[in-house]
């Protein structure tokens, strides 16, 4: 697939990239700054400027193209964000974040692009960036768990989830329907991150508290992207995205007597189960995940 790529600059982007590229796909990245990745021609644009993405998805994107007619994409991720709270001013991280996923939808919508896969979050669950402790409703957090959101950037995502929902039904109901998944994604972890930040997780497992005791590696969600894309017919759909164990060193019945008293448990926690489920995930698109800390610490 050819596939127009936002936000491959950034730190999940630049994984996700590699594996699609792996898997056969040709990547064109869309960012406001270059991602240096060999061979990924890119193009540097302002995401809030509907007039910007358009053009960008209409346009060669490398002299390699020139010799012929403009390509098509056959499929949009949506990786490009202000990627929390903290960085900047609240308003403006809502702002960019459901101006620019408006836009990207938008314009796939209206160049018959069927295929969409744009970046939610973790932080829908109103647990991450929450004042003060927030006790999740159940235990492991699914897909159906409430999204109530404390934080602007969480705000952003839960706005974007449904944005997307509603350009899916419009596209169903024009006769062209499209696939919009929606990947709500715990943690990122690059490879290196392992040895540099584990051994204090080990040491406190109060510090992924926030986190839902969870985590991605960035090749793992490269894969969720490459099973989303080779997924047809969902309709909308949001997935959880988190490795199959947890982040912590203690057994998950340990880290729920501890952490969780009084929260009901939904099912089996076997050793070191995940608490941010991705049984969904698993059945709908194959997902399987590969890469894990326990492996290297």
């Amino acid at each position: 697939m050819r596939i127009f790529f936002t936000g491959g600059s950034g730190k999940a982007g630049r994984h996700a990239i590699g594996v699609l590229r792996a898997a056969g796909h040709t990547v064109v990245n869309i960012d406001k700054v270059p991602c240096g990745l060999e061979g990924v021609p890119e193009l540097l644009i302002d995401l809030c400027d509907a007039g910007q993405v358009m053009g960008a998805m209409t346009q060669w994107a490398a002299m390699s193209e020139c010799d012929g007619p403009v390509q098509s994409y056959d499929a949009v991720v949506h990786f490009a964000a202000v990627p929390r709270v903290m960085i900047g001013d609240d308003g403006s991280c809502f702002r960019a974040n459901v101006t620019s996923t408006y836009n990207v939808i938008e314009a796939a919508s209206k160049l018959g692009i069927r295929k969409v896969v744009f970046a939610s979050s973790e932080t829908t669950y109103g647990i991450c960036f929450a004042q003060g402790e927030v006790l999740p409703d159940y235990v492991p957090v699914d897909e159906d768990h409430p999204t109530v959101p404390h934080d602007s950037y969480a705000m952003s995502k839960v706005c974007n989830e449904v944005t997307a929902r509603s350009f899916q039904a419009r596209s169903v109901q024009a006769g062209a329907p499209m696939d919009i998944y929606g990947l709500r994604i715990n943690n990122v972890i690059e490879p290196h991150e392992y040895e540099r930040n584990f051994p204090a997780f080990v040491a406190d497992p109060e510090l992924r508290r926030r986190n839902i005791f969870a985590y991605i590696d960035a090749r793992d969600l490269g894969h969720m992207v490459d099973c989303c894309l080779a997924t047809d017919g969902l309709g909308f759909e949001v997935f959880n995205v988190a490795n199959a164990d947890s982040s912590v060193a203690l057994p998950s019945r340990e880290v729920a007597d501890r952490f969780y008293p009084g929260v009901p448990v939904r099912g089996d926690l076997d050793g070191f189960d995940t608490f941010y489920a991705i049984d969904k995930a698993r059945r709908l698109v194959g997902f399987a995940p590969r890469h894990g800390w326990r492996d290297l610490i």
